[in-house]
């Protein structure tokens, strides 16, 4: 069964003082007295309220309890990281208008200050997790109607979550303080690496977990070891997570007891139908729709902006979070069927970019790989099954953002009384987010294993990603039966030029020629999944890629033109100032603000 978040009335206080004072000193409605969370049945409920915190929850300190943000930033806290890692990594653009939700434009821009809403937000919302995980370990010692294996299993959890958390916030601000169920006091300074910390947590539950768990949403322990040797990977610990990674790919499975494996058809890992099924599945955020609550906190909210926007579409909202032409472009395949991967952007794809939708457009004819159209809305295409992709009338603002639109994260028309939640004023949904997904480990095992020299054994790893949808057309995308009627299904003709192929035997002949390869090959198969930026940031290739995105993608959007990237400054987004006031002793702050930042 799927493990559901509920906060069961569980309130409990942000960490570096999110709370206000009063909030402090006085009985909090809906909590629970110790007696009653020291027993097996109140452990599961503290453990159950930190897994809750994957999905974006947040201290609301005006209204007093524990919430979601639908009324405030719901996107800066998404677990999707559709902002911080793809938005700002060049896959896509903030997207509907340069009026709308302007505190992104310094995300997107890398004009960012300390003072800026956002970055608080997914602060607080992190640090939130993080408190709730030390909760459950300190009341796990005092209870008395657990066995050890229990009480180990649900420590594991806590910990392997609490690890999750700590490595989210290293990767985006770098500096943070360590809080975890010991501490007494919260003012704890960001001047100590905290990698030491995450490595313990994770492989104390690589150690104590098992290998299936009751529900398919709790951590395992392949999870744990795949997530400790991501770990290793960014601190270029290539030796160490190289064993780790050849243990999952060979042996691990997932908390249902599924063989890890790629899904044989990609597009399957972004639908809900085939969730419990999903042999790809080794660390995911579960999301549910329609549950009775009245609100979509549980169902992607983080995403709530994140659709077309149009005549003709149920979604109301709001046209972000739109692909880049220059991602659109990497998807280009030469005449063997692989990508360009030194001037992409020499061969792009045709683009309705400045055309009305009543304007005539001739759809690419070129050598495209299979999973641009699993990945990005363009004209001409079937949209899923909502209708052929008509171009501007799908766009908030060409001229702002762009001509495409995602996909991962949007839901079928035939599923989406189900897959959709229409309960607020902009769509929820059920499809679950990767944290890590088995293609994701494929090529971070390649990764060390180029690193190491080992040139074969890499080439064979990215072989097998690009593989599954090259040796299975049937996932490819086709043309409708009826343009008029998608709902008739789809046709035998395909809908573009679809070319793809392995990299031949010794393609891999040196480290260089293999990590390019590697880089590339992440861009295209974890596209729009927020992870490009943390991507460029480790490899210490932000700055070139990241200008060189601005200055070609400022050719056709106003939104980006004239942005640049500061090395040895950017990789990292600063301390939220306001988390620096909260930490005055005697008028010197605690926390010290990341270089570059004022």
């Amino acid at each position: 069964m799927k493990l559901r978040y509920k906060i069961a009335g569980l309130i409990v206080c942000t960490a570096l003082l999110s709370c206000k004072k009063d909030f402090l000193n006085r009985q909090p409605q809906g909590s629970v007295n110790a007696a009653t969370l020291t027993t097996k049945v109140g452990v599961n409920v503290l453990l159950v309220g930190a897994y809750a915190a994957l999905s974006g929850q947040d201290y609301d300190s005006d209204a007093g309890n524990i919430q979601s943000l639908g009324g405030g930033n719901a996107w800066a806290v998404s677990p999707s990281n559709w902002l911080w890692g793809s938005v700002a990594g060049g896959d896509a653009h903030k997207g509907s208008d340069g009026g709308d939700q302007v505190t992104m434009i310094p995300v997107a821009t890398f004009t960012i200050d300390p003072s800026n809403d956002l970055i608080n937000d997914k602060w607080k919302a992190v640090y939130e997790g993080i408190t709730r995980c030390n909760t459950v370990l300190k009341v796990i010692p005092q209870v008395t109607d657990m066995t050890l294996p229990e009480k180990t299993n649900a420590k594991a959890q806590a910990r392997f979550l609490r690890a999750h958390f700590y490595f989210e916030l290293k990767r985006l601000y770098n500096n943070v303080p360590y809080i975890d169920e010991t501490t007494v006091d919260l003012k704890q300074p960001n001047n100590v690496d905290i990698w030491p910390k995450i490595e313990a947590d994770f492989k104390f539950a690589a150690d104590s977990l098992p290998v299936t768990q009751t529900d398919i949403g709790r951590a395992n322990k392949w999870a744990a070891v795949a997530y400790l040797a991501k770990t290793y990977l960014y601190q270029k610990k290539y030796a160490d997570a190289q064993p780790l990674f050849t243990q999952v790919i060979n042996g691990g499975n997932t908390s249902g007891g599924i063989a890890y494996a790629l899904n044989p058809v990609f597009e399957n890992n972004y639908r809900p139908a085939f969730e419990s099924s999903n042999p790809e599945a080794v660390f995911v955020v579960e999301m549910a729709a329609n549950v009775g609550t009245g609100s979509i906190s549980n169902s992607n909210q983080g995403d709530m902006l994140n659709y077309p926007y149009g005549a003709g579409l149920p979604f109301g909202c709001c046209g972000f979070f739109t692909p880049s032409i220059d991602l659109v472009n990497s998807f280009r395949t030469d005449a063997g069927g692989l990508p360009y991967l030194d001037d992409y952007n020499s061969h792009g794809v045709a683009n309705d970019q400045g055309l009305l939708s009543s304007d005539a457009f001739t759809a690419d004819a070129g050598n495209l790989d299979p999973r641009l159209d699993w990945t990005v809305g363009r004209r001409g295409i079937p949209y899923l099954d909502w209708g052929v992709h008509p171009g501007q009338d799908w766009a908030r603002s060409q001229s702002y953002s762009g001509p495409f639109s995602p996909i991962k994260n949007v839901y079928w028309n035939f599923s989406s009384p189900s897959d959709g939640d229409y309960s607020q004023w902009a769509p929820g949904s059920s499809i679950n987010v990767f944290v890590i997904r088995f293609a994701d480990v494929l090529l971070m095992a390649a990764e060390a294993e180029a690193q190491l020299g080992n040139f074969a054994q890499a080439e064979n790893y990215v072989n097998m990603v690009r593989s599954r949808i090259a040796n299975n057309p049937a996932s490819w995308v086709y043309k409708y039966n009826d343009n008029a009627n998608p709902s008739a299904g789809f046709s035998t003709t395909l809908a573009a030029n679809y070319k793809i192929s392995t990299y031949p035997d010794g393609a891999f002949s040196n480290t260089a020629k293999a990590l390019k390869a590697i880089y590339f090959e992440r861009k295209l198969e974890l596209a729009m999944e927020g992870q490009r930026f943390y991507d460029l940031s480790r490899w210490g290739l932000a700055a070139p890629t990241i200008n060189a995105y601005f200055q070609f993608e400022g050719q056709f959007t106003i939104d980006v033109k004239s942005a640049h990237f500061t090395a040895n400054k950017n990789e990292y987004f600063p301390i939220p100032q306001s988390q620096i006031d909260l930490t005055n002793n005697n008028g010197k702050p605690t926390l010290t603000q990341n270089m570059g930042y004022k």
